[in-house]
């Protein structure tokens, strides 16, 4: 494998939705919920994000074995007043698909596709990516039939609705050109919470 595993965490509503398009931050689920997004990111190598996502919810990507701290932007553009920026962490990769990405200090810029920058983490040493959205990253992710895991908190408290509102895959589009098939590999209601976990695996002949 030319790339690292890579697996995925979101948290949908009730009918399936993330946040991007509703305004909400993260930090709507449950504090068990927040507990096991710091589970999963414990024995990444790598995390990473997409732009909107890592503004909207002001993200540091840190944890505590310093994993690569990487950021994934069409045009390049990044604020450098972000927090990213100006936390203690592991080292900073900003990915530019079709501009390079702009000169922030501290950080190292690549250009070019997602499939590149995924074989050049590999080759730095990252065998294991986690990454926390959003839906244009993951449906690009998908596209390449590159997602091994999927860890999902299904918060069945929150309704929020919207003929365009995203999905894990970003917002409503055509079909993959096949489908994946996934095996359940956890399945962890909370009653209490109104809120469920499940883990699914890929399955590859």
């Amino acid at each position: 494998m030319d790339r690292p595993h890579i697996s995925l965490n979101f948290a949908i509503s009730a009918d399936g939705r993330i946040t991007s398009i509703a305004g909400i931050r993260s930090g709507w689920t449950s504090p068990a919920d927040q507990a096991r997004f710091a589970r999963l990111r414990e024995n990444a190598d790598a995390l990473m994000v997409g732009r909107g996502t890592l503004e909207a919810d002001r993200m540091t990507l840190r944890a505590p074995a310093n994993p690569l701290r990487c950021v994934v932007s069409s045009a390049g553009r990044f604020d450098p007043a972000h927090p990213l920026f100006h936390t203690e962490g592991g080292p900073i990769h900003l990915l530019g698909t079709t501009a390079a990405p702009m000169e922030i200090p501290g950080t190292t810029g690549h250009h070019g596709s997602l499939a590149d920058f995924l074989r050049t983490l590999r080759k730095m040493g990252a065998r294991y990516l986690h990454c926390e959205g959003g839906g244009t990253l993951v449906r690009a992710l998908a596209e390449m039939d590159a997602i091994d895991e999927i860890h999902l908190t299904w918060a069945g408290h929150r309704l929020f609705g919207g003929a365009t509102a995203p999905g894990i895959t970003g917002a409503p589009g055509g079909f993959f050109p096949a489908s994946q098939a996934y095996e359940l590999t956890c399945f962890e209601p909370l009653e209490k919470e109104g809120e469920c976990f499940l883990s699914y695996r890929r399955q590859r002949t």
